[in-house]
């Protein structure tokens, strides 16, 4: 045995099963508060547990509670928003998160929305499995066409650049906002914005694929929606603080959007039933790695962090040095 951990929320069994094998293991078989995860690391003298977001998060008023035998929080994400990371290295504790392994899916995932809203495809199936066929749509809603359409990216790290990728196979001129411009290698004939704002005129297609923090959030509110070209199509799959809700309710609901395609938001899993009950947007419940393959890889890199720590190595994917 490796170490005495605990594993705070249910994950793939998979995962589990390497997390039993490898190490002491405390299993939860629900999502643990933070309260009960530090009562648990406690009971289990563990120095490590596993957690992700979704009502899990380490913070500075929180911390105090954890023992002191715990080294290392993994989170199975690649996003950290849920911890304070610099509170975490007042104290001591090393966090991890799980990049690279989840790149291919959320793009995939952005993408089928981009598509799904672009081409009214919720509601079309909504007509086929429950009005019956074709004969209730009194002619078929007309979509947007995304092959030869400029598709604009805020945020072209990892994920970023294979969504870029996927629009390239439909045509798509590639138009992209970051902290910085990257290398020729990774822009790929990309066009670079210094400024975000001068970038949204330019795209009939914004998908959002950059960090939440003080800088970004709410960076999609009415006053940005406005620069956007009237007949947009919005699309987010990266976190819901980026944007303003209410602002991006009303652009939708004024025609001055066309379509949006939503996988994550404000409260989770809670989420503005508003959204819900538009015909023009596509919605997903933070789905943008949900595969066996991907879950897998995600829950194996957290547990591959957790095992060199605690064999004195030192950890892949640190969040703080």
């Amino acid at each position: 045995m490796a170490g005495r951990i605990v594993v705070a929320r249910k994950f793939p069994p998979n995962v589990v099963a390497r997390a039993k094998a490898e190490f002491d293991a405390l299993v939860a078989d629900r999502v643990l508060g933070m309260a009960e995860l530090f009562q648990a690391c406690r009971d289990h003298k563990a120095e490590a547990f596993l957690f992700s977001g979704g009502g899990q998060g380490l913070s500075a008023a929180n911390l105090p509670d954890l023992p002191d035998s715990v080294k290392i929080a993994a989170t199975v994400s690649v996003g950290f928003d849920h911890i304070d990371v610099a509170a975490c290295k007042a104290k001591g504790l090393i966090v991890t998160n799980t990049p690279e392994v989840l790149t291919g899916c959320t793009a995939d995932t952005a993408f089928t929305l981009l598509l799904c809203a672009a081409r009214r495809f919720g509601e079309y199936f909504r007509v086929m499995h429950d009005q019956g066929g074709w004969q209730a749509m009194g002619g078929a809603p007309l979509g947007t066409r995304v092959h030869g359409k400029r598709l604009g990216i805020f945020g072209f790290g990892r994920i970023g650049q294979a969504v870029a990728d996927r629009g390239r196979g439909f045509g798509m001129r590639i138009l992209y906002h970051d902290v910085a411009r990257k290398i020729p290698e990774h822009e790929r004939g990309a066009e670079y914005f210094a400024s975000f704002e001068e970038m949204l005129p330019h795209c009939d297609f914004l998908s959002l694929h950059a960090d939440f923090n003080a800088k970004t959030a709410k960076i999609i509110n009415a006053r940005t929606l406005a620069l956007l070209p009237k007949g947009a199509v919005f699309v987010n799959a990266a976190r819901g603080g980026l944007v303003d809700e209410d602002a991006l309710y009303a652009a939708l609901t004024s025609g001055h959007l066309a379509a949006a395609g939503l996988d994550v938001f404000q409260k989770e899993p809670d989420f503005d039933a508003r959204f819900a009950g538009l015909a023009n947007v596509f919605l997903t419940p933070h789905a943008g790695s949900a595969t066996h393959e991907t879950r897998d890889a995600m829950g194996f890199r957290a547990l591959d962090n957790i095992a060199a720590v605690l064999s004195g190595r030192a950890p892949i994917d640190p969040l703080w040095r």
